[in-house]
């Protein structure tokens, strides 16, 4: 049965091999359990229920891309825009999170149509290859404001905005233990490392009386408190349209970016470098951030951890089911979900932010018509807690310095259009 479902012998594999795959890429992302209820419960979610949403989500996303798209791909809610989802657009926007889940369900739902009628190449090629570089790392410093606010290491300061914490607290010194340990384990190839860092601080904060305690398995808690509660009216507001893009953008690139790392480091590229089954690959993670905004948790995203798998073995989507199958048993761990402390997960966000800095490296640092968009990009991103706020400022920025530059004829009419409607949107819309 497996054979024909996944067709191992064709991509020279056997179920053993997809099994230790997708086991060693749900270790590298298992994180994301403890991580995003965290996050969204920030934005006055139900822990428990955005627990059980996360593996839900990131369980229908590795089936539908295992079973329909047949890649070696697993998914699930993604970091930065879960810290947008919390961070910039109900603390800092000011809407409630249902609304937030509404944004994310239409951007899932515009991801589906872009996927069906292959609008999906000008939507990508719409975005100039700087800039997407430029939002990557934006994210990234976004991420190490958060894991650094999160952990008491950046304290608010009436004169300076930001000051430095005291890092002989025990929540900052657990973050910053946690994070030197994911590099340790990370630099010595030890499978799980985030998770495995995340857990161990935990353990000493239960063991040192800073975390009473609750056990390790129990039944699910109830997911209603988040399920369908998402306002499609108010996210339908022309405010919101520059959220619904970020947060289509990102998944868009993210995923994209992706699809293509994973597929070259498996050998499953065809001949002109182009992704196989992309278009059910598209869907599938369009799909489950459709459903992941239905269960109650933010934008469900490919992941980058699926290399890990891919590099011990996986070649189909046996190995994005199994990972589907152990988030779906992950539900039974709530009460160790909900032991882990914010700090215990700083420096999970810290490690991810470091990963997604790594674009900065192929920027044109010579050229300012280069340059000046992605620094607009990476620094109002963090600076004004909201990646949609950097995506706008870093388009505008790039379409006038090109034209002041004498490089307009380096534009094209997507990116015209876009940063057309951006800038309306700057000056008309608050």
């Amino acid at each position: 049965m497996l054979e024909k479902l996944f067709q191992l012998s064709r991509f020279g594999s056997n179920a053993r091999t997809e099994l230790l795959a997708g086991v060693t890429t749900y270790l590298t992302m298992a994180y994301i359990i403890f991580v995003n209820p965290s996050m969204l419960a920030d934005a006055g979610m139900d822990h428990g229920a955005v627990f059980v949403a996360t593996c839900l989500a990131a369980a229908v996303g590795c089936f539908i891309m295992g079973f329909w798209a047949n890649l070696p791909v697993a998914l699930a809610p993604g970091m930065g825009l879960n810290a947008f989802f919390t961070y910039g657009v109900v603390l800092g926007m000011g809407y409630s999170w249902q609304t937030a889940l509404g944004a994310v369900f239409l951007s899932g739902c515009i991801f589906i149509l872009l996927s069906l009628f292959k609008i999906r190449e000008w939507a990508i090629n719409a975005i100039p290859v700087t800039l997407k570089k430029a939002i990557a790392a934006g994210i990234g410093a976004f991420l190490a404001l958060i894991a650094l606010k999160n952990a008491g290491i950046i304290v608010a300061h009436p004169a300076t905005l930001v000051s430095l914490g005291n890092l002989g607290d025990f929540g900052p010194a657990m973050a910053i233990l946690g994070f030197f340990l994911i590099v340790a384990f990370t630099q010595r190839n030890i499978h799980g490392a985030v998770l495995l860092a995340v857990l161990l601080v935990s353990v000493i904060a239960v063991a040192t009386g800073h975390v009473e305690y609750q056990g390790i398995v129990s039944a699910p808690p109830s997911i209603a408190p988040t399920f369908m509660q998402m306002n499609l009216a108010e996210a339908f507001d022309v405010a919101m349209l520059s959220v619904i893009f970020a947060f289509l953008f990102v998944d868009l690139f993210d995923t994209s970016g992706t699809l293509i790392a994973v597929t070259q480091r498996a050998g499953l590229t065809k001949s002109d470098g182009q992704v196989p089954r992309l278009k059910q690959a598209l869907l599938a993670d369009s799909t489950a951030t459709v459903t992941g905004a239905m269960l109650g948790t933010s934008t469900t995203t490919s992941y980058i951890e699926s290399a890990a798998g891919v590099s011990a073995g996986g070649r189909t989507g046996l190995t994005a089911v199994v990972v589907g199958v152990l988030f779906l048993l992950s539900i039974f761990f709530a009460p160790l979900a909900g032991m882990i402390p914010a700090y215990a997960t700083a420096g999970a966000i810290f490690y991810v932010s470091i990963l997604m800095l790594f674009t900065l490296k192929e920027v044109d640092w010579e050229d300012l018509t280069e340059a000046a968009p992605v620094a607009v990009v990476l620094l109002m991103t963090p600076l004004t807690f909201s990646i949609a706020h950097g995506i706008t400022l870093g388009f505008i920025t790039y379409a006038l310095a090109k034209v002041l530059g004498g490089k307009a004829r380096e534009l094209s009419v997507g990116v015209w259009v876009l940063s057309a409607l951006l800038l309306l949107k700057v000056i008309f819309v608050h």
